[in-house]
C-alpha cells in the first residue's frame, strides 16, 4: 500500500493513555442503573442485560492471561479514528496473552451473518495506524435484529473460537449490539457483546459519554474549509456561501464550526422547533441579515445550515412522521405507481394539515420527502438540497423587497455540501488517543466478563493520563420510540440543549456576527507542536466541561 508522507510520519504515533490503562487493570463498580426513560418496557426487552452497574478501571496488581479471541466490526458511516479503536483492542488482546487472535468482519455487520472475515495480525494492522476510514475491514449498514442473523452469526463465532464480538457504530449500530448482547445472555451462548460510540454527527453523547469519536477530526477539517470559504468570501467581498453540514439528527457539526469560525449565520435545527418557525420565517430572518449588510456595502457572508433542518421545521416534521406510518404500512401499493400517481397517493393519505405543507413545498423537495427511506427507517435528508432551497427562496424575497423599495444591494449564492470530506480525514491527536483508549476500554470490559456495555472514556478535556475509562451498560442509554411504523428500543439521541453552554455562546455572538466580518480561520489539523495547538478539543466539549 502506498503512503504519503504524513501517513508514514503518523504511523510513528504512539496514542497516549489514561494513567489507569498503563498496565494491569481490575474493575470498580458503581450503582445499578436504570433507562432514560420507558423503564419498565427497556427493563421486559433486555431482562438479561438490564440494571447492571457503571464501571470504571483501576490500575491492578493481577493479570488476566486468560485466552480469548475477539470479533470487531465497523458499523455505519465512516469517523475518523476507527482504526486506532481496533489497534488499541488489538494491542491490548496481545498483550494480554499473545494467543490470543483478533478477526475482522468485512464490510460490517453483514460480513458476521456472511461468515466474510479477516483475522488481523501484527503486520497487517501496522499499515492502518492512526489512519483515517474504514478501509481496513470496511463497514456496512446491515442491522442486526432478526435471530435466524443471531445464529448464522454464531456458527463463525463458535468456528473461530470468539469470545465477544466489539461493535464500533452510532446509536442505531448500538442499539443492535444491545439487542445481539441480550440474545446471546438470554440463550447462555457464552459470547459477549461490546459497543464503541462512534458518530462524526455528536448525537452520541449523554452523561457518560462526553463525545462521541470522530466528532472532533469532522469538525476540525470542516473549519478549515469553512475558513477558507470565509477568507474567499471577504477577499472577493460579492457571494453569499450557502453551507450545509452534517447532521441528520442533530446541529452539533454546524454549532460547533460556528463556533470555531464566527459565520454571518449559523441555523440550529433543535431551535427552529422550538420556536416552531416555519420555512417562510427562516428565510425572513437570513434575509434581513442580507440586506443589513448590503445597506453597508456588504454583499457577502456566509450561513452555515445543518442537513436536518428541514425535519425540525415543525409542520415538515409533522409530514415526515404522515409520510414514514405511510410508507411503513402502503410501501409496496405506493412504489408501484409512477411519480404522478405516488403525488396524487400521498396527497389522499394525508391529514389535511400536511396536505396543504406538502403540496406548497418544491415539487424536488416534496419527492425526496416521500422516496425510499436508509436502513433504519430516517428520511435521507442529505439528498434534499436544502442549502439551494433556502438560497432560491431568499433569492425571491430579496427580489420582492427590491421592488417594494427595502433592499438596494446585490446578491449571488455559492453551494457547499461538507460530508463525505470530514468522514475519513486523519484523526486528530484527540480522536487518535480517544479511540485507542476506547479500544483498550473494550478489551479490559471483555476480560472482566461483561456484555452490552459500551466503552467509555471521560474527563476529556484534562490531560490523557488523567482521563477515566470504563464501560456504561447500554441499557442505560435507551428508551422507546417509533420507527418504521413500530414502538422500539433504541438509544436517545443527545440533541443541542438550547439551555447548554455551547449554544448560549453562539447566541451571545451571533447578532454581532451577523453584522459585522468576524471571521476566524482555524487553518489545517495540526499534529505536532505544542499542545495548546495539537491536543486541544472542541470548543463544545470545552465549554461543556468548564
Amino acid at each position: 500500500m502506498e503512503k504519503s508522507a504524513l501517513q508514514k510520519a503518523r504511523m510513528g504515533y504512539v496514542p497516549k493513555l489514561p494513567e489507569a490503562l498503563k498496565g494491569l487493570v481490575k474493575v470498580k463498580e458503581g450503582e445499578p442503573t436504570q433507562s432514560v426513560d420507558n423503564q419498565e418496557e427497556i427493563r421486559q426487552l433486555f431482562p438479561n442485560t438490564y440494571g447492571m452497574p457503571v464501571v470504571e478501571f483501576e490500575p491492578s496488581d493481577t493479570e488476566n492471561a486468560e485466552q480469548m479471541n475477539v470479533g470487531v466490526i465497523l458499523s455505519g458511516g465512516q469517523a475518523p479514528g476507527g482504526h486506532n479503536v481496533i489497534t488499541g483492542l488489538y494491542d491490548t488482546i496481545k498483550k494480554m496473552n499473545p494467543a490470543n487472535k483478533l478477526y475482522g468482519f468485512i464490510l460490517g455487520p453483514g460480513g458476521l451473518v456472511d461468515h466474510k472475515y479477516v483475522e488481523i495480525t501484527g503486520d497487517f494492522i501496522d499499515d492502518y495506524r492512526n489512519t483515517g476510514g474504514f478501509d481496513m475491514i470496511g463497514s456496512g449498514r446491515t442491522k442486526l435484529e432478526k435471530v435466524e442473523q443471531f445464529e448464522k452469526g454464531l456458527e463463525i463465532i463458535r468456528e473461530l473460537g470468539i469470545k465477544a464480538l466489539v461493535i464500533i457504530g452510532g446509536d442505531d449500530s448500538n442499539t443492535n449490539a444491545c439487542v445481539l448482547a441480550e440474545y446471546y445472555a438470554a440463550k447462555n451462548y457464552g459470547v459477549q457483546v461490546i459497543g464503541c460510540p462512534k458518530t462524526i454527527d455528536g448525537d452520541l453523547k449523554n452523561a457518560q459519554i462526553e463525545t462521541s469519536f470522530g466528532f472532533d477530526t469532522a469538525t476540525k477539517t470542516y473549519s478549515e474549509l469553512i475558513g477558507n470559504i470565509e477568507r474567499d468570501c471577504n477577499s472577493a467581498r460579492k457571494y453569499w456561501h450557502f453551507i450545509k453540514l452534517m447532521g441528520r439528527s442533530a446541529s452539533h457539526i454546524a454549532l460547533e464550526c460556528a463556533l470555531q469560525c464566527q459565520p454571518n449565520i449559523c441555523l440550529v435545527s433543535e431551535e427552529v422547533k422550538v420556536k416552531n418557525m416555519t420555512l417562510n420565517q427562516i428565510v425572513e430572518q437570513i434575509c434581513e441579515v442580507i440586506s443589513y449588510r448590503a445597506a453597508r456595502g456588504d454583499n457577502f457572508g456566509v450561513i452555515l445550515i445543518p442537513e436536518g433542518l428541514i425535519e425540525f421545521i415543525p409542520s415538515i416534521g409533522k409530514l415526515i412522521e404522515e409520510l414514514n406510518e405511510l410508507l411503513a404500512s402502503h410501501g409496496d401499493d405506493y412504489k408501484s405507481l409512477d411519480p404522478a400517481a405516488q403525488r396524487e397517493y400521498i396527497l389522499a393519505h394525508l391529514s389535511e394539515e400536511s396536505r396543504q405543507t406538502f403540496s406548497t413545498l418544491p415539487a424536488n423537495v416534496a419527492r425526496q420527502l416521500s422516496l425510499d427511506r436508509d436502513p433504519h427507517g430516517n428520511v435521507q435528508v442529505s439528498l434534499i438540497e436544502t442549502e439551494k432551497l433556502l438560497s432560491d427562496m431568499c433569492e425571491a424575497k430579496l427580489a420582492q423587497w427590491k421592488e417594494e423599495g427595502k433592499y438596494v444591494g446585490k446578491f449571488a449564492a455559492l453551494h457547499h455540501f461538507f460530508g463525505y470530506e470530514g468522514r475519513c480525514a486523519a484523526p486528530s491527536n484527540f480522536d487518535a488517543d480517544y479511540c485507542y483508549a476506547l479500544g483498550t476500554s473494550a478489551a479490559h470490559l471483555i476480560a472482566n466478563g461483561k456484555t452490552g456495555y459500551m466503552a467509555i472514556v471521560k474527563d476529556t478535556t484534562k490531560p490523557t493520563d488523567q482521563w477515566k475509562a470504563g464501560g456504561v451498560p447500554i441499557t442505560m442509554m435507551m428508551n422507546i420510540e417509533r420507527r418504521n411504523g413500530e414502538n422500539k428500543p433504541v438509544i436517545r439521541k443527545a440533541l443541542v440543549e438550547l439551555d447548554g453552554k455551547p449554544f448560549k455562546e453562539l447566541e451571545k455572538n451571533r447578532d454581532k456576527w451577523a453584522k459585522d466580518t468576524c471571521y476566524v480561520y482555524p487553518g489545517p489539523i495540526q499534529y505536532w507542536g505544542p499542545a495548546e495547538v495539537c491536543d486541544m478539543t472542541t470548543r463544545t466539549l470545552a465549554l461543556e466541561q468548564e
